[in-house]
């Protein structure tokens, strides 16, 4: 049985419960788009080493070699730093505040 009883109490916590995303795409389109998203960023992170690496040549010198190895490390980390994360739906008290703002916004005038 609910712990909470009056109906004002349970659309409240639903209201802040409830959760809507407003990044603009179908939901089809958000579950691909996250996975699309994190493969991006991993293709990024391996052309970023790739590009510093790739510029070795066959049998480089010690100092080359180390100097290449801390760049592709410290790239890599900018990449992953930079890299896609998901955001979080907002509630849905806040997009129907917004909502009701808009079409106050929008409405016509009555005089």
């Amino acid at each position: 049985m609910s712990k909470i009883k009056s109906p004002k109490e349970k659309k409240k916590l639903s209201l802040a419960r409830d959760r809507r995303n407003t990044y603009g795409e179908n939901p089809k389109a958000g579950r691909e788009g996250i996975r699309r998203g994190k493969q991006r960023s991993h293709m990024e992170e391996r052309r970023a080493v790739g590009r510093v690496l790739r510029h070795l040549k066959e049998k480089p010198d010690e100092n080359e070699a180390i100097e290449a190895d801390i760049l592709a490390r410290t790239l890599a980390l900018q990449k992953k730093r930079e890299a896609f994360k998901k955001r979080a739906d907002e509630p849905l008290a806040v997009v129907i505040k917004r909502k009701l703002a808009r079409r106050e916004k929008l409405a016509w005038p009555l005089s």
